[in-house]
């Protein structure tokens, strides 16, 4: 048995270099890709030794797989998406992806503040994407004018280090304050569609949570999905650390361990170490 050390410091690994992945293949009979989070890289160690040494998908691989497959191709509706974090950028091709297959797709966080922006709300000092304005609005229109949901109320503060916060209407925002989380009544609105779904994918948080003020809204949705009666999916590093701290983890049907993998397996892309073993519709 050999044990590397990361791949990544190998030169060549990340181009994908056919000498390296000859190397790393030299030192075996067979390559069992277990690693989901590394799946959507097309590196020696993940791609090109597939093409040399006989290959499968792992346990954990096939799991990650059949689960995201599944919410993709074969949802029990309602189906709702939940989808948070900080750029619009970052999660515009899963939104794009989603809208035709999802009943509701829920945006909160940062990213939210964009759409609101789009709509012609102000948001104060809040974090926006200004160049991503126009997309928001293109994706608000068609599927997304009747299965978007935004916020309709949020949790503002000066900075995010002060202690004194309020909740107030999207259209209420104060010039001097900062959206942190969503507020009590889009808890209550997010929740209600969560916990009525038989099918919910969710990534990414709501609201700064490592703060305790700001956690709320993203524990309270945390609880939703622990309530579903459906199957449940969450995938994204934020997400599975507030899931954690909520104590809802052995609540949820599928943790996901890939982070851009997931994501990306979500906006439709071809996974390349997927696809090497495989696999259609990666």
């Amino acid at each position: 048995m050999f044990l590397l050390e990361n791949t990544r410091f190998y030169p060549g690994e990340e181009a994908n270099d056919p000498t390296l992945a000859s190397n790393f293949a030299s030192l075996a009979d067979v390559f069992v890709e277990d690693a989901f989070g590394s799946v959507h890289r097309a590196h020696a160690s993940t791609e090109g030794i597939a093409h040399i040494l006989p290959s499968a998908a792992g346990l954990l691989v096939q799991r990650e797989v059949h689960a995201l497959e599944r919410v993709l191709q074969q949802p029990e509706r309602p189906f709702t998406a939940v989808l948070g974090g900080a750029k619009v950028s970052d999660k515009a091709r899963v939104i794009q992806n989603l809208l035709p297959r999802v009943d509701r797709l829920l945006i909160g966080g940062a990213m939210a503040n964009t759409f609101l922006l789009g709509q012609g709300i102000e948001v104060g000092k809040s974090l926006v994407e200004p160049d991503r304005v126009e997309l928001a609005v293109s994706l608000l229109r068609g599927d997304g004018s009747e299965k978007l949901v935004l916020p309709i109320d949020v949790v503002v503060a000066d900075s995010l280090n002060s202690s004194e916060v309020s909740a107030v209407p999207v259209g209420a925002i104060p010039a001097s304050s900062a959206v942190y989380d969503i507020g009590p009544e889009t808890t209550r609105l997010f929740a209600s569609e969560i916990v009525r779904s038989r099918t919910v994918v969710w990534n990414g948080p709501v609201g700064v949570f490592e703060r305790d003020v700001f956690a709320p809204g993203t524990y309270a949705l945390a609880e939703a999905v622990a309530q579903c009666p459906g199957y449940t999916v969450v995938g994204g590093g934020e997400s599975i650390t507030a899931l954690g701290r909520s104590g809802f983890s052995d609540r949820v049907d599928h943790i996901s361990t890939g982070g851009g993998a997931s994501l990306e397996f979500l906006e439709g892309r071809v996974l390349p170490g997927l696809a090497v073993l495989g696999y259609a519709n990666a």
